[in-house]
């Protein structure tokens, strides 16, 4: 007779995970026999996708659509969450936008939105996450950020102060959760191969390519597939921004 795993299936929220990295990692933590819940905060059908494509998998998956930066609607999430799958094993905060442009030109309304798309989203999750980490005494907070919070980047000062601030949560939310036994990491990407670099010229790309060591652009499954390690990792692992950019900065 066919052997039955008696081990209950790990839990895992990737917001954003309407495509590029955030569908990447889903898919991922979905192959390796996770239960999934995903989210965005406007292409149901691109979502509904993801679901449909986990599904497939042989894997649970609740989708969900709405602003992580809202912290009612993700108090409606985690209900959902709670209800759907139990505890919460890993967070993994993927959602977020950029802006290209001049910071004299930007207006005060889309400073507002990318920051709370960047960084009170992750604020709204991990406030709602952390409880019921703490009473079992385990979980993972996994942070997606960009080299540019490291660095900064002309022309995306705001997006590079929103992932700075990614970064500065990171360290800081490792610290204070460490005596709890969960461990908070980020990634900061570097040029990944996804809708975000799609206004990118051809010339543009070339000479971007040039600056980077490993000559290519990452591509969302390498990203996914250092989300799965952290999320496997040593308990002794936390605090850390680890930079996935093929040597660029």
């Amino acid at each position: 007779m066919p052997q039955i795993d008696p081990s209950p299936k790990k839990t895992v929220l990737i917001t954003g995970a309407s495509r590029g990295i955030g569908r990447a990692i889903a898919l991922k933590f979905a192959r390796e026999g996770w239960q999934t819940a995903i989210t965005c905060i406007h292409n149901r059908e691109k979502l509904e996708g993801v679901q449909k494509e986990i599904l497939a998998l042989g894997s649970p998956c609740l989708a969900h659509v709405g602003d992580m930066g809202d912290l009612a609607d993700c108090r409606r999430l985690f209900g959902q969450l709670q209800e759907t799958f139990g505890p919460l094993d890993v967070l993994v905060n993927n959602a977020g936008m950029s802006h290209l442009g001049l910071l004299q030109d930007m207006t005060i309304e889309e400073w507002d939105r990318l920051l709370k798309s960047d960084l009170t989203s992750l604020f709204c999750c991990c406030k709602l996450a952390i409880p019921g980490m703490v009473r079992r005494r385990q979980g993972k907070i996994i942070n997606i950020s960009s080299v540019w919070g490291i660095c900064g980047a002309s022309c995306e000062v705001a997006y590079s102060a929103a992932k700075g601030g990614v970064n500065a949560f990171t360290k800081a939310l490792a610290k204070e959760l460490a005596p709890s036994d969960i461990q908070v990491n980020a990634i900061a990407c570097g040029a990944i191969d996804t809708d975000m670099n799609r206004w990118l010229t051809p010339a543009e790309k070339e000479a971007l390519l040039e600056e980077i060591p490993a000559g290519r652009m990452g591509q969302p499954d390498e990203v996914a597939d250092l989300v799965f390690q952290l999320a496997e990792s040593s308990p002794y692992l936390t605090g850390q921004i680890l930079s996935l950019d093929g040597g660029w900065i």
